[in-house]
């Protein structure tokens, strides 16, 4: 192969960025560890030859991808993106790639996913949830892969679950819509059997249901899919109903902005007819006519706090179970006092 055809090596980059092959070594693999004017000049180097490291080499030689896997339930949901920023830049700034995919809720598919991002080489997992199947953990650990669970610490006794106690988090904002004077309260989620966050947020607003002697009638108990179109059809449903009820619980923010609009197209003012809302916080949900009244989710700190805590898993250093994260109740105007 003539020199004008050949692939650029490392050494190419060294000599042009005239810094050491080592230098220009770190420089590509933990960025972090060298001196800006260095980094700038590889970097420099990097893009004048067109230079792209030979993965499958730097795989066989240090038996790592340097690339981590990240399994999400659905990519359609702006909460997870927060996180999945977050992560990416975390390990980015240490020398690692994110691998992304996603099940889209199908939570038989999962194994099935997880398996053909293993094929593809990664060095640790990051879930979401705590609810996988007995297959799942199996088979991570026959390949002795490292993983952190996120989004949730309910149901679990693993050390490495990055995220907040939906459980407390629903009763938390249960105590204040029981505190608003509602009495008549519909729950609007995801399957429980199978989603311990659907589960822990469910089973949240109901302990603070009954610990003021009150309870959910059973056909207030609506599953739909966590989309705005599941709102939409999980409250025209209850609407629907010969008894309606006062306050709708969402299982997130894309299903309780589906019921803000499913109600305005219904000619109902919230919250002065019904009370609607949600979980996770995101941004949209403020900006929402009336401003959804929802629990704000610390995405960005899960992401980056999971990205760490797998680093130091593959780095073999001792780190402290994690405790729950903080949530925020986020009390806005589409909660409001039932109509008399």
């Amino acid at each position: 192969m003539s020199e004008t055809k050949r692939r650029p090596t490392l050494a190419d980059v060294a000599r042009l960025a005239g810094v050491s092959l080592g230098s220009a070594s770190r420089a590509l693999s933990v960025p972090t560890q060298v001196k800006p004017a260095t980094l700038e000049k590889v970097q420099r180097a990097v893009a004048q030859l067109g230079y792209i490291r030979d993965g499958s080499a730097r795989a066989l030689a240090s038996r790592r991808t340097r690339t981590i896997g990240a399994i999400y339930p659905t990519l359609n949901n702006p909460i997870f993106a927060h996180s999945t920023h977050s992560m990416q830049q975390t390990l980015w700034g240490q020398g690692y790639q994110l691998l992304i995919a996603s099940h889209e809720y199908h939570i038989d598919d999962e194994l099935a996913v997880i398996q053909a991002t293993l094929e593809r080489g990664i060095d640790g997992l990051i879930m979401v949830g705590t609810d996988h199947s007995e297959e799942v953990f199996a088979l991570l650990h026959r390949w002795r892969l490292p993983y952190v669970l996120t989004w949730s610490t309910d149901d679990s006794n693993y050390p490495h679950c990055v995220g907040i106690s939906n459980f407390q988090a629903a009763f938390d904002i249960g105590r204040e819509i029981v505190a608003k004077g509602h009495r008549h309260v519909a729950i609007c989620g995801g399957d429980p059997s199978r989603n311990e966050r659907a589960r822990g947020r469910r089973n949240g607003i109901l302990a603070a249901l009954a610990e003021n002697g009150l309870s959910v009638r059973p056909e207030w108990f609506v599953e739909a899919p966590f989309s705005y179109q599941g709102g939409r059809e999980g409250f025209r449903r209850l609407w629907e109903m010969p008894e309606r009820p006062t306050a709708i619980v969402f299982g997130t923010d894309l299903q309780a902005i589906g019921g803000i609009y499913e109600a305005r197209q219904l000619g109902l003012r919230v919250p002065r007819d019904v009370s609607i809302i949600g979980f996770d916080g995101i941004e949209e949900g403020e900006l929402m006519q009336p401003s959804l009244a929802t629990v704000g989710i610390p995405a960005h700190e899960i992401g980056r706090l999971a990205a760490q805590r797998m680093l130091s898993l593959l780095e073999g250093v001792e780190v402290p179970a994690c405790t729950p994260m903080e949530h925020t109740i986020l009390l806005r105007e589409s909660l409001g006092k039932p109509k008399r």
